[in-house]
């Protein structure tokens, strides 16, 4: 039925989440070593660590750039179309910004220099956690109230944290910081993972009919949801790759992976779980 062959009925339950658990499980190692090396699950970036972004047109290369500042604390460069270069620094005092502005001035006079405070940057950083916290508590208290059975309900939030862990894991693995940028995509991938898993939930617990032709109808409808968002995305993505919008490019390629690890989460995380709890009796 339709471009997709979704036929779980052959699988336990167990073997439909022994993967997506393990990779799970993989994440929050992962994140638990980054807090214990940097005091947050994903590496911060300027905008919670404190420091200097620089951005500038220029055809030096990497070795230039590192050259010129040597003397001060260059984080990474990043490169974009059109010989586009994001340079970061880390935090420094006021007399080492000065002279870093001064010679940022005569060597890269066009140059949009950025800067936020360390004390700044921990306001935002302990801001953001509580936003994410309260977004992810507010989510898992109206999916209890929807549907009023803990299995499906547990079911669905297990997915959308699933979603975070992973997508941020993945974020130190690649090297997308954690910015106010980031920690929105993260907020919305909260969205669009409840979205689609409670269309599953809603089709296997509320309709009439085999359990493996409600979870293929339920697949078949979110797939062409979640890839239409893709799709989006990925326009998001590319424009704003070439247009050097750096804010934009982190938010489309957290989603972007938020979206694809919520496709493993939804269809067999969940499919599992709801799996076991109609063949335990649970349900209409």
């Amino acid at each position: 039925m339709g471009l997709f062959n979704y036929n779980i009925e052959k699988y336990s339950p167990k073997q439909l989440v022994v993967i997506p658990l393990a990779i799970l499980v993989i994440a929050i190692v992962s994140l638990a070593f980054t807090m214990a090396m940097t005091g947050m699950p994903v590496t911060p970036g300027i905008d919670f660590s404190g420091g200097t972004a620089v951005t500038v047109i220029t055809p030096d290369t990497k070795d230039q750039i590192q050259a010129t500042f040597a003397a001060y604390p260059l984080v990474d460069i990043g490169e974009g179309v059109n010989n586009g270069k994001f340079i970061r620094f880390g935090t420094m005092d006021d007399e080492k910004f000065n002279a870093l502005s001064s010679l940022i001035e005569q060597k890269y006079p066009n140059a949009k220099v950025d800067q936020i405070g360390e004390s700044f940057g921990k306001i935002l950083q302990t801001q953001a956690v509580i936003a994410v916290i309260l977004a992810f508590i507010g989510m898992a208290i109206v999916i209890f109230l929807s549907f009023r059975t803990f299995v499906p309900s547990a079911a669905v939030v297990l997915s959308a944290f699933a979603d975070m862990v992973m997508t941020a894991a993945l974020m130190n693995i690649i090297g997308i910081p954690l910015t106010l940028g980031t920690t929105a995509a993260l907020l919305m991938l909260i969205g669009y993972s409840v979205d689609s898993d409670i269309l599953l939930t809603t089709r296997v617990l509320k309709r009439q009919g085999k359990l493996n032709d409600k979870l293929m109808g339920a697949f078949h409808t979110g797939i062409i949801m979640t890839s239409t968002t893709i799709a989006a995305v990925v326009v998001l993505f590319i424009v704003s790759w070439f247009g050097q919008v750096q804010v934009i490019y982190e938010i489309s390629a957290v989603l972007l992976i938020g979206l694809f690890f919520d496709i493993m989460n939804t269809w067999l995380t969940n499919v599992g779980i709801l799996k076991w709890y109609v063949l335990k009796g649970g349900g209409k």
